[in-house]
């Protein structure tokens, strides 16, 4: 394997929540408020805020369940993916209430994306009807939907729309690969395509860059891939220690800054992106 983009001096720990009240407590997901703040969900069905700078954490609803992906909506509602209950729940940010949303057919809600033009929630389902992984879509106002790509896949994870809106890309941690489904005219979902091929070991997130190069976190090894279609995959960063970065699973972008949630510890890290500069 060819050496990482950047080593390990580039990623720091952001915000250390081992002993914080609220606890971090074995952070999935990670995502970005319109504020600036770094949102994050634990193994105990906490939402929590990080402040901007790093230097407090709030807890803002629960489940009390097992928090997967989240994701925002351009009016800072929170979609909220949980395990435990095999439902997506939403925190209203006009009202700071977390309530169920919707769970009709699926069973593993892992990665929700916001497709706000089209009015749509995509959830990806790890292990869905019929034992089999896919993408389940529902109606951003009403919560109603089901099943919508039919294709099977090997563990449905992470997700993330195209830059164009065209389509949807989608992990298969069990390939490993990463894979496209379009969004056809009517809504309906295209055939899917093997898109990135051999990404090892257990690639989890999903997050574009907004040159339009796709991040790709593994759960094992701790690693981080770059990709772009003109260069194929690289290696950003990996951290055989599994410590700074510890099987990160969903990623998200701040400016030049990418952001892990770290399954394996109690911290989110920061990584910084600006050695690359405009290669």
């Amino acid at each position: 394997m060819a050496k990482p983009l950047l080593d390990m001096s580039a990623a720091r720990v952001f915000f250390d929540g081992i002993f914080t009240d609220p606890r971090v407590a074995h952070p999935e997901c990670v995502a970005i408020h319109r504020d600036g703040s770094i949102w994050c969900g634990t193994e105990t069905g906490d939402l929590l805020r990080v402040a901007a700078d790093g230097g407090s954490v709030t807890r803002i609803g629960s489940t009390e369940g097992f928090l997967l992906g989240i994701a925002f909506d351009s009016a800072g509602n929170c979609f909220v993916c949980d395990l435990k209950h095999a439902a997506v729940f939403r925190w209203d940010a006009g009202s700071n209430r977390m309530e169920r949303f919707a769970a009709s057919g699926i069973r593993v809600p892992n990665y929700p994306v916001v497709d706000e033009k089209n009015g749509w929630l995509y959830v990806s389902d790890s292990v869905g009807e019929d034992n089999r992984s896919g993408v389940f879509r529902y109606d951003l106002k009403t919560g109603e939907g089901g099943l919508w790509c039919r294709d099977p896949m090997s563990f449905a994870n992470g997700m993330a729309m195209a830059p164009d809106g065209a389509g949807l890309y989608v992990v298969e941690s069990d390939a490993p690969c990463i894979s496209y489904v379009p969004i056809l005219e009517d809504g309906a979902a295209g055939a899917k395509q093997v898109v990135i091929e051999d990404v090892r070991n257990v690639p989890d997130g999903l997050a574009f860059a907004p040159d339009g190069s796709l991040f790709i976190s593994c759960y094992e090894p701790s690693r981080i891939y770059r990709w772009r279609k003109d260069r194929g995959l690289e290696t950003l960063i990996e951290d055989p220690t599994a410590t700074t970065i510890a099987h990160p699973t969903n990623i998200a972008f701040k400016g030049n800054k990418l952001y892990t949630a770290n399954l394996g510890r109690w911290h989110v890290t920061e990584i910084d992106l600006s050695p690359l500069g405009s290669s």
